[in-house]
């Protein structure tokens, strides 16, 4: 996406049949994985420093692209971060068009409460011995998890899935609890 509105600002053709992009001030974005250990700085460290410039520098001219923000960290603090940097672009001083992409499927419910959130997801086709990955995007959230498919793809052992399934099947229930308390916090 980003990509694509430099290419537009620039006066460029785009990859698409057509497009209505509207011109930006910056682009930003918080993707991939770096650290700077001799620095003292660990992965999450630098994550959170490039989070906070972008959330400094943005204006409601610019487009933001974050990508899994908070995980660097512990699940529990990780989706309190995403959640916040995620409110705090649709209803904070600077409405910076934004794509966060995310596997906290609890941020959905942020929908909820901010209408102007928009949810897309990738399409997954499921056949009876398991998953494909078409790389196509769709509107809605995810209803689940694919990450231990994914893992069989990659090759974890059967035991090491199975044994996976199970803890997914104990904790899917919180995660649900979860989103339902962040929905009521935000509005409440």
């Amino acid at each position: 996406m980003a990509l694509i509105v430099l290419l537009a600002q620039v006066g460029s053709f785009v990859p698409a049949a057509s497009a209505q992009i509207g011109l930006v001030d910056a682009i930003f974005t918080r993707i991939g994985a770096v650290d700077d250990l001799a620095g003292g700085r660990s992965t999450f460290l630098v994550e959170m420093e490039e989070t906070a410039s972008v959330l400094r520098g943005a204006t409601d001219r610019s487009l933001i692209v974050l990508d899994e923000i908070g995980r660097g960290t512990s699940t529990h603090d990780g989706m309190a971060i995403a959640w916040a940097v995620a409110e705090h672009l649709a209803t904070g001083p600077a409405r910076s068009r934004a794509i966060v992409a995310t596997h906290y499927h609890e941020l959905a419910a942020l929908r909820a409460v901010h209408p102007q959130v928009t949810l897309l997801r990738a399409t997954v086709e499921e056949q009876g011995d398991g998953v494909t990955f078409p790389h196509r995007i769709e509107p809605g959230a995810a209803d689940r998890s694919f990450g231990i498919e994914v893992a069989r793809l990659a090759g974890l052992p059967p035991q090491v899935l199975a044994r996976a399934r199970q803890v997914a099947d104990a904790i899917e229930p919180l995660s649900a609890e979860i989103a339902h308390r962040l929905g009521a916090a935000t509005t409440g």
